[in-house]
Formats: C-alpha cells, structure tokens, sequence
C-alpha cells in the first residue's frame, strides 16, 4: 500500500532529505582528478556519521559500501573502490540518508575537470529528464503522466530511458510503494494524492537503453559502452503541487540550456 504521510512524518523527512541534499553538495568539492571513488564513499560517509545519520545503502541487501558512485558507461550501482577518477569522466553519486528512522535520497551527475561534448549533453538531458518529471506532480495526475514526460524529454534529444529501474516510494523504508517508472502514457497509473512521497530518477542514456550487469552483481553498465547520467530528487506531493525534498533553497528547475542538443 501506498503511504500518505502524516505532518510530523513530512517534517522528519525534510530533515533527512535536507541531510542527503547537504551531502551531496559537500562532496562535490572533492569530485576532482586523481581522487579515488572510496575516498569520495568516506568523505560521505564520515559527514553522515557526523550529523547524527548513517548511510543507507550500507549493507542494504548486501550493498558494501555507503554511497553508490557510477562513473561513465555505469548506469548506476556503482561500487566505490580503487578507481581514480579523470579529467573528462562524469560521475553519479547517489546518496541515501537514515536519520531519526526516515530515509532520504538523492543524486547527481558531476564533471571531473573540463565536460566532454558528449559528458555535457547527457548530463544535460538528463537533468531535463528530472524537471520535466517533476514539473507533471500535482494531486490529481497520475504516474504514467510521469513516465511519459520523462521518457519524451529524452527521445527529444536523441537519448533513450533505462526501462529496468525506477524511482519509489520512500519514509520509513528505503523502497516502498509506488514504482515509478520513468516511461509510461498520459493519464494512466496511480494517480497522486497529497502526502505522498517518492523519487523521482531516471536514468538517460546517450546511446541505446540496453543494460548488463557487471561481475559484482551491482553495477550496471551500457550495453554499447555509451555515457549514462542519472538526476534524482526526493518530491513530496503538496495540496497545489509540489515540494522537492531533496533541493537546497527551493531551487531546482535549474536545467542548463539544450539548444544544441
């Protein structure tokens, strides 16, 4: 069943949303060459600790680690580990926060150095991909109406949406109901009330949508090895619209120009 939050569960989670945000926020600064993907998980980790939380995805069905860190062609799920990081690489971090019993997620696609063409269009579109999902949330839509602004964002600008991964409901379980996909049709699907609360975070790739997972049982790559970036937020649906958990200072619709994509 789909949870609606009460007013003290939304207030537990804009703390725990607003913890993952800083998070994020902090690491970029480190996000250089020569850094390694585990140093980035410790800096993380470390800050979680620090502010009264723990990391969710550690040990979270397995999970070794406490940030997950998808570089390149890896769509998402990537493992920190000894991998150092490039002038021209781009890299998801995804952060998840547990604090006083709420879970709060979010991520996003940084540039190591100077962007390649090809790192500043996908990271682009799929930032795109993120607000024009976020912009469909209001009581009364529904989630196929989601999807579809999702998915045709994407097909707009010649990149394509991983199918096999969706954003979900979320508060005092990491996952919960509903599954939102980030393909679908208009007016089809649950259809939204106020008080709940999932992520939004499609995942857009450059090149076809095809998948494989890699020896670890984690990290998902591209089939064709083409670049992929991934954009997430955490959005509580409000009585007029919206509130994205997981933005510093309510700005978030703040896609870089696609004109030349």
């Amino acid at each position: 069943m789909i949870s609606i939050k009460t007013e003290a569960e939304i207030a537990a989670m804009r703390r725990t949303c607003r913890l993952a945000a800083e998070t994020l926020q902090m690491v970029e600064h480190h996000v250089v060459a020569g850094v390694t993907t585990q140093e980035l998980n410790d800096i993380c980790h470390r800050f979680i600790l620090e502010h009264g939380a723990t990391p969710s995805p550690l040990n979270y069905r397995g999970f070794p680690r406490s940030i997950c860190t998808s570089v390149n062609q890896q769509v998402c799920h990537g493992i920190p580990g000894k991998r150092i990081l490039k002038s021209g690489d781009i890299i998801n971090i995804d952060i998840t926060t547990y604090l006083d019993g709420f879970h709060g997620d979010t991520s996003k696609t940084f540039h190591v150095g100077k962007p390649t063409p090809k790192g500043d269009k996908i990271c682009q579109v799929a930032k795109a991909c993120l607000d024009a999902g976020i912009r469909v949330v209001r009581p009364g839509a529904r989630l196929g109406d989601i999807g579809w602004a999702v998915e045709q964002m994407a097909l707009s600008h010649h990149c394509t949406v991983v199918r096999e991964y969706c954003g979900h409901g979320i508060g005092r379980e990491f996952h919960e109901e509903p599954a939102v996909l980030h393909y679908g049709k208009p007016n089809t699907g649950t259809m939204l009330q106020q008080g709940m609360i999932f992520t939004i975070e499609p995942m857009v790739n450059l090149g076809k949508p095809e998948i494989r997972h890699m020896p670890d049982k984690w990290t998902v790559v591209t089939r064709d090895h083409s670049l992929s970036s991934q954009f997430e937020h955490t959005i509580l649906v409000t009585a007029t619209g919206c509130d994205v958990l997981t933005s510093l200072d309510g700005e978030y619709l703040c896609s870089l120009p696609l004109e030349n994509y």
